[in-house]
């Protein structure tokens, strides 16, 4: 609670009497959270960290939202499609007494989107309706909506501003944050809009991270026999500061791919025991993989390790920490090094490109790249 309330006081500046009388009120009042589109929750889990009280989620994936009723007991997981008048009548029960209402609405038609195309008059665009629609009936102290950075490449953010605006019912700021600033370990890239009602006497903020996105790059070097990458800090105080906290695995600021997997390097290939005790584990060995071990019991879950063809290992083995398949020798890019065949054969004896993000390595020092499904 300290935090938000010196956050709110640095991003109102001095203001008056009045609005510092108001901001104290709103930093100790318990602020309520429902999680619209809300998946396993995490949206939810950040504002649970900032202090926040999670009422409600809502989703339509009875996976998922098993998962976020295991998250957050103490919440109402509504499941089901929120077009459904019995499912909407809950969502708006559990939002008309919430201080911020979240979500990530889906959005398919973005792409097709030209000026004289409205977003929320696509009829591919039905859930961004909704949220929307909840918005505009419940009408939230503020709201955050989240969703991919494309929706900036096709050029319609003041689109989504103006909708969220409700004709000038809310100051909305939209802004780009990458989640490796905010210590998470990968660069992962969000477009935010952050709206306040304009009677609030308060202002949207800019979220302010470490910059270590910027700070940092991973260099590629030739070597005698293959590429090496190396991390280079830019020369100035803050990034020094971000080089700093790199390298200081108890430093959980800025999280390396090494602070947040170097627990689980014993782990053998072929692994199928999907739930190991903590006890069996080392011990954890960075600020980051201590806090992910608070609250989650005594095992892990999950762990199952992958088989690797000889092939595969092999290629591995040849690509440096940090790098990816350009930076194999030929003779591993054939289709079949050791003769093992496996996987469909495109004709060419070469590997296709469809292999090409399954090769790359981590490089310890640093975040990870964005993680996807669509990769070995």
């Amino acid at each position: 609670m300290a935090q938000r309330r010196e956050l709110l006081d640095t991003q109102t500046g001095k203001g008056t009497t009045r609005r510092t009388s108001k901001l104290k009120a709103i930093a100790s009042t318990p602020l309520t959270v429902v999680d619209l589109f809300c998946g396993a929750g995490g949206l939810s889990e950040g504002f649970r960290q900032a202090g926040f009280v999670i009422a409600a989620g809502s989703d339509n994936d009875p996976d998922a939202m098993a998962t976020y009723a295991t998250n957050f007991p103490g919440a109402k997981a509504i499941t089901g499609d929120i077009r459904s008048p019995a499912i909407k009548e809950r969502i708006l029960e559990c939002s008309r007494s919430a201080s911020v209402l979240i979500g990530g609405p889906p959005c398919q038609a973005f792409s097709q989107v030209r000026n004289h195309t409205r977003l929320a008059e696509d009829p591919r665009n039905a859930l961004y309706r909704e949220f929307l629609d909840v918005l505009r009936q419940t009408l939230p102290p503020a709201f955050v909506v989240e969703n991919v950075t494309g929706m900036d490449q096709m050029g319609v953010r003041e689109q989504i501003a103006a909708d969220l605006s409700l004709d000038g019912e809310y100051d909305v700021l939209p802004q780009v944050a990458d989640a490796a600033d905010f210590g998470v370990p990968q660069t992962r890239k969000r477009l935010l809009f952050i709206g306040v009602r304009r009677n609030s006497g308060l202002r949207p903020f800019e979220l302010l991270g470490t910059d270590a996105t910027q700070a940092v790059t991973l260099a590629r070097f030739k070597g005698p026999r293959r590429p090496r990458y190396q991390i280079v800090v830019q020369e100035h105080i803050r990034s020094l500061r971000t080089g700093e906290a790199l390298a200081n695995a108890d430093d959980a600021s800025v999280v390396t791919a090494a602070d947040a997997l170097g627990d689980l390097l014993e782990l053998p290939v072929g692994n199928r025991d999907d739930v190991i005790a903590y006890a069996d584990l080392p011990a954890a060995k960075s600020a980051y993989q201590r806090l992910m071990r608070e609250g989650a019991g005594n095992a892990l879950a999950n762990v199952q390790v992958p088989r690797l063809n000889p092939d595969t290992k092999l290629r591995l083995l040849g690509i440096p920490p940090g790098g990816n398949y350009r930076d194999l020798r030929e003779a591993l890019t054939e289709r079949y090094i050791t003769g093992h065949r496996w996987g469909q054969d495109n004709g060419t004896g070469k590997l296709s490109r469809k292999h090409f993000y399954a090769y790359r390595r981590l490089h310890p020092g640093v975040w990870a790249w964005t993680l996807n499904t669509k990769s070995g």
